[in-house]
């Protein structure tokens, strides 16, 4: 970023004196306003809950315009990433700035895949939860106890444990994904198998079993690798904020990137898709699409408690770009299993077309998010709706790793401090228990 010649001033109603802030230019998108010094020189903080006005680092890895309804990963629209490249491709551009080349994927590829099996501990550490437990419970602790199987890459100021805890990471988080699900399952885990791509192994680790030999569908396994895609980033989200203020504490990158899992396992993150899909279950029991119209009405009143999911977005105020993408993915999915009259695919559609055109939706730019099929196209490959954050998870890995490396090798990173407006009790002294 660099500063530009226009100064924001800031004055007072008390006769206090103004002083002016500097404004620092991006290469795309607002520019902002620095106030680092503005505690030292006024006493004063900035008050923003929620930081719906705060940039609170300067990154070059992902970049939104809401009002355009745009998304670059590293310059390049996550149009041409999702129709174009692979996931691994992806991963090479977020996590070292540039697409690979022909030799450059196939190292990157080769090194992934040498990491994909864990310590054969972690079936052990799995065994100490309940069968019933929900896959982000176990996640997040078997993404914290990586640190304890790999304790020779937790120093994250060395740059070269740093690489390879983001290869161990990207590489095994499909291997602990799919222990997750067969041991909630009852089934035998099932080993990666070098041979197949990064979505195709972890659709064999998912549902193949020593029983019969597994053939991974190339639709659902292309439908797997863009669903990475469209969640490997998206700039300043709360799970990647909450990892890079775990980050700055200097612990180690598995502790980071399990608070991230433990962020992102939150309804109004994460697990938005695993709601959305809920949602549409139940307007089906009320009698499907035949009931959109009553449902829809629910929504608008307020009092109902009632709230459309899969619609809207804090950044978005246009269509998703990822929605679009992953509504294609849908109808392919859907074709190729034979599942064109899939019900739940007829009642997004329906609901999708009502809230397009309703004014109450069109004046709140309330427009479909990528939550709003991916939680289909996943139900359709046969993965149960508690796993939808999991494999959100497992795609976004790259993206925090991405984010945490960036605010580590910034030289302005500080420990995160976040100030407050105390509105608590003012001092007083405490009184004998018996004159309480």
């Amino acid at each position: 970023m660099k500063q530009t010649e226009n100064k924001a001033t800031l004055s007072f109603s008390n006769g206090s004196p103004s002083i002016e802030l500097p404004i620092y230019r991006g290469s795309v998108g607002p520019d902002v306003v620095d106030i680092r010094k503005l505690y030292a020189q006024t006493g004063l903080f900035t008050y923003d809950p929620g930081f719906l006005s705060t940039a609170s680092c300067q990154s070059g890895i992902t970049y939104i315009d809401g009002d355009k309804g745009e998304l670059l990963y590293r310059g390049y629209p996550i149009e041409q990433l999702a129709t174009q490249c692979d996931f691994l491709e992806t991963c090479h551009l977020l996590l070292y700035g540039n697409l690979p080349d022909v030799v450059g994927k196939a190292k990157f590829v080769k090194i992934v895949t040498n990491h994909t099996m864990v310590n054969e501990q972690m079936q052990f550490f799995l065994r100490g939860f309940r069968r019933d437990a929900h896959p982000m419970a176990i996640m997040t602790g078997l993404v914290g106890a990586l640190s304890a199987f790999y304790h020779d890459s937790t120093d994250i100021n060395n740059p070269e444990h740093r690489e390879i805890s983001a290869i161990r990471l990207i590489a095994k988080m499909p291997t602990l994904v799919a222990m997750a699900f067969k041991y909630s399952a009852g089934q035998p885990y099932m080993y990666p198998k070098n041979s197949l791509s990064y979505a195709g192994n972890f659709l064999h680790m998912m549902f193949a079993t020593p029983c019969e030999d597994y053939t991974v569908n190339p639709v659902l396994e292309r439908a797997l690798d863009r669903i990475f895609i469209l969640h490997a980033d998206h700039e300043q989200n709360a799970s990647t904020s909450t990892v890079r203020l775990c980050g700055s504490s200097g612990t180690n990158p598995f502790a980071a990137i399990a608070a991230g899992v433990a962020c992102l396992w939150g309804p109004a993150h994460g697990g938005a898709n695993e709601a959305c899909l809920n949602m549409l279950e139940d307007i089906q029991r009320m009698g499907g699409v035949g009931k959109v119209g009553e449902f829809i009405s629910q929504v608008k009143d307020k009092s109902s408690g009632i709230k459309l999911m899969g619609f809207g977005h804090r950044v978005y105020k246009n269509y998703d770009p990822r929605a679009k993408l992953m509504q294609e993915t849908c109808r392919e999915v859907l074709s190729a299993l034979g599942l064109q009259n899939d019900p739940l695919f007829k009642l997004a559609m329906a609901l999708e077309k009502i809230a397009l055109e309703d004014d109450y939706f069109v004046q709140r730019k309330l427009y479909p998010n990528v939550d709003f099929y991916s939680g289909i196209v996943q139900r359709a490959i046969g993965i149960p709706t508690s796993l939808f954050t999991a494999i959100f998870a497992l795609a976004r890995t790259v993206g925090w790793i991405a984010q945490l490396n960036e605010m580590i090798g910034d030289p302005e990173y500080k420990i995160g401090r976040p100030r407050q407006l105390y509105s608590g009790a003012v001092q007083r002294d405490v009184l004998p228990i018996a004159s309480r």
